[in-house]
């Protein structure tokens, strides 16, 4: 009986600590130096139900100082609101914004 209660107790943790953002578009816009991904989640209330509150967050391209031309990788993920943090993935950010405004 105790491993089944600690069982559930852990799905039950899991599940309320669980990011529950909805994605409603990513884009990728421009070309060389201009280059830019964009997505944009919808956040969830504590109960899972959709909020009318979004993220937007950006990344755009990184290229070499010298040449422009050489743009081969990404600088990080930011959310356009609070664009001084910085962020591995869009995940992440999308994470941290919709925590930010006390959603999930």
């Amino acid at each position: 009986m105790k491993k089944i209660f600690f069982i559930l107790m852990a799905v039950f943790s899991v599940v309320l600590n669980a990011d529950a953002y909805q994605v409603l578009s990513t884009k990728e816009f421009g070309k060389d130096d201009a280059k830019n991904q964009n997505v944009i989640v919808k956040c969830t209330t504590d109960t899972g139900k959709n909020s009318s509150e979004t993220c937007s967050l950006r990344r755009y391209v990184k290229c070499s100082n010298k040449d422009k031309n050489n743009c081969n990788s990404w600088q990080p993920w930011r959310d356009l609101r609070d664009p001084a943090n910085t962020y591995s993935d869009w995940k992440s950010a999308a994470s941290a914004c919709c925590k930010k405004k006390g959603l999930r």
